[in-house]
């Protein structure tokens, strides 16, 4: 698993996100350096986590439960 360019993000759990398009995997690396993957995401979706106003809720809310995700790192 190649991981890719990581976005900063203001958040008090999540430090950066980012997107494989060609995968559609999502990518969130977490304060303690922690970053797991997110499967079947559309680019639309990334866009909408990472401008969140609360890139934490946002992930909780509409990733967690609906897609399917493990451990990058």
């Amino acid at each position: 698993m190649s991981i890719p360019e990581m976005h900063p993000v203001s958040s008090s759990n999540i430090s950066a996100v980012g997107y494989d398009a060609e995968s559609q995997w999502v990518y969130v690396q977490f304060l303690d350096g922690s970053i797991y993957a997110y499967k079947g995401v559309s680019e639309l979706e990334y866009e909408n986590l990472r401008m969140a106003p609360s890139v934490g809720s946002y992930l909780n809310r509409n990733f967690k439960n609906f897609y399917p995700y493990q451990r990058a790192n």
